[in-house]
């Protein structure tokens, strides 16, 4: 099935011209008709666009790493001619001027932009639903959500309508869908993808990333070589040079929990059987509980959400019977606190500056980290309690193990592992010091390498 290859075999067929990307682009194009209505991914398909793209990509010189390829990109991101929606009636209905800036980059690399993916409303939740779209489900299980805020990336990704493509990661938006879909996610440093052109703008300035999500990490590495690169008009963006590194015998330090926070058996079972996967191909593997970040997740909070809340409750007001529950779920709650003087800012800032510090010194001689994705799996749409091996936890607590590192601004990886009692799958987390994605690509690499072939999402 073509549309089930690999994307890093979709581009080397259709570079070599064994395979014409006109032949990609329609056998996309027939699985979305097919599946699509089940789960929803889709906010815009471009299929005239991206037959007209595949023909013309037929036609000439073959170039670039993603020439004629199909992808996918989430519907936070700007692409010329296109309104961006953030699946809210709030949104500008206005085409954008140009494209996002890992719009322009797919293009420059031969890929063809299928359309634009399912979100939350604004991104503000980890489950994606909104009115003007529409709930998307998870293809493993269309009575789970896909997670958010890439949760219709994810499920187009895991559904085979779409080889890759690019989310954004806020608090977990490509991770959690990435594990919960049983598909590969990063979420890299600050600055080294470009979020020009993401929406909203002013989303969480260095906590929200860019990402690229595909089936394999593998995958995920060449997309990340495409969309990675310095850009002068985003002030996060920092001149790092790709590299290829060196990872053999890095110490892997593993931890099954975020302190005493419980997890789901599969989750935790995850995690173990990465570890000694990674121990079978002689990476030093040892317990790590870090020290001194037991309130990052509450930081994390107030940058991302409670910050915030005041600009979202304007945003809507006079017109709150519009705005999805997605978007006020816990906007309520959050502005029944008092508002945060500058001097709660300055602290708060002060004390995210020395849990990083801390953090990239603890990992002096261990170069990478291994733990949960989330303390759960995939669960049922709008269910907020979730039974653990201990006792129930709520969503913030759930997400702690991704949060985090949204916080100190640490690359990390989510790496589809196993499949839990009922069939859903379980993935885990791969964590890096600070610009260094290519070497944690390459563990996720070598770990997919020990897991061997993972099962693809069961037809609707």
């Amino acid at each position: 099935m073509i549309h089930r290859l690999p994307l890093v075999e979709m581009a080397s067929l259709a570079r070599s011209g064994a395979l014409s990307s006109l032949e990609l682009i329609e056998a996309h194009l027939d699985r979305i008709e097919a599946v699509n209505p089940h789960y929803n991914a889709f906010s815009i398909l471009l299929a005239d666009q991206a037959r007209a793209s595949a023909r013309r990509a037929d036609q000439g010189l073959k170039m670039g790493p993603l020439h004629g390829v199909p992808v996918t990109v989430k519907d936070s991101f700007d692409v010329a001619g296109l309104p961006t929606r953030l699946g809210s009636y709030f949104a500008p209905e206005a085409p954008a001027a140009e494209d996002s800036a890992v719009a322009a980059r797919l293009r420059r690399a031969g890929a063809i932009i299928l359309g634009k993916t399912n979100t939350p409303e604004f991104l503000t939740s980890y489950e994606t639903d909104n009115y003007i779209t529409g709930r998307a489900n998870n293809p493993w299980n269309v009575e789970r959500t896909p997670g958010g805020s890439s949760g219709g990336e994810a499920a187009a990704i895991s559904s085979g309508c779409s080889p890759g493509g690019v989310g954004s990661d806020g608090g977990g938006s490509i991770r959690v869908p990435a594990h919960f879909c049983g598909i590969a996610g990063l979420k890299p440093t600050p600055g080294r993808i470009s979020l020009i052109g993401h929406r909203p703008s002013e989303a969480a300035t260095g906590i929200a990333v860019a990402g690229p999500m595909a089936r394999s990490v593998a995958d995920v590495r060449l997309l990340f070589e495409v969309l990675a690169g310095y850009d002068g008009r985003d002030p996060w963006s920092a001149p790092v040079e790709l590299r290829s590194p060196t990872i053999e015998h890095a110490r892997v330090g593993v931890f099954e929990t975020f302190y005493d926070t419980p997890v789901q058996p599969a989750i935790r079972r995850a995690v173990r059987e990465a570890a000694v996967a990674l121990a079978s191909l002689g990476f030093p593997v040892d317990e790590f509980r870090p020290e001194g970040l037991e309130r990052a997740p509450n930081l994390w909070s107030f940058f991302f959400a409670e910050l915030p809340a005041r600009a979202s409750k304007e945003r809507i007001a006079g017109r709150e019977e519009e705005a999805h529950w997605t978007y006020t779920e816990n906007l309520n709650r959050l502005l029944e606190r008092p508002p945060a003087s500058g001097w709660q800012v300055i602290e708060s800032l002060a004390a995210r500056d020395r849990m990083r510090r801390s953090l990239v010194e603890q990992m002096r001689n261990i170069p990478f980290l291994l733990m949960p994705v989330a303390s759960i799996v995939a669960f049922p749409h709008r269910e907020r309690k979730f039974a653990t091996e201990s006792k129930p936890v709520g969503l913030f607590q759930a997400m702690m193990p991704v949060t985090i590192f949204n916080l100190l601004g640490f690359p990390a990886l989510s790496v589809p592992s196993t499949l839990d009692e009922q069939g859903m799958p379980v993935g885990v987390q791969l964590v890096a010091r600070p610009w260094e994605e290519e070497a944690l690509l390459e563990l996720g690499v070598a770990l997919e390498a020990a897991r061997g072939p993972i099962q693809a999402a069961p037809e609707p």
